[in-house]
């Protein structure tokens, strides 16, 4: 499972996963580009499910509400070809490659603006 909703994907694992020196240079363009697509779906996704949790009191309703948004990004990962465990060591990998993360956040714009 993917976690609570308002977690980034990245939040589960994130701050156990170090980035070995490895993975960050193993990171494909495909790769980042399948990252990129799913970090931009994600915020939409939080985005869209957030207000509607901070609304809600109904423990039930608060539950339907993170399982749907947690399915959505579900979705999304498989749809960009990601586990939930593969996006978090490329979200540290980023984060701890100040080049590479310039060329995400391009990357992460640009995919904005085109969908």
């Amino acid at each position: 499972m993917i976690g609570c909703a308002l977690a980034a994907p990245t939040a589960i694992r994130a701050a156990q996963d170090k980035p070995s020196v490895h993975s960050q240079n193993t990171l494909s363009e495909s790769e980042l580009n399948s990252f990129v697509k799913a970090y931009v779906d994600y915020q939409r996704i939080r985005a869209n499910y957030g207000p509607a949790l901070d609304r809600t009191k109904d423990p039930q309703q608060r539950k339907r509400i993170e399982e749907e948004a947690n399915r959505k990004v579900k979705q999304s990962l498989d749809a960009n070809g990601l586990t939930a465990d593969r996006y978090n060591k490329i979200f540290a990998a980023v984060n701890s490659n100040d080049g590479l993360r310039k060329k995400v956040l391009k990357k992460v714009q640009e995919q904005r603006q085109n969908s």
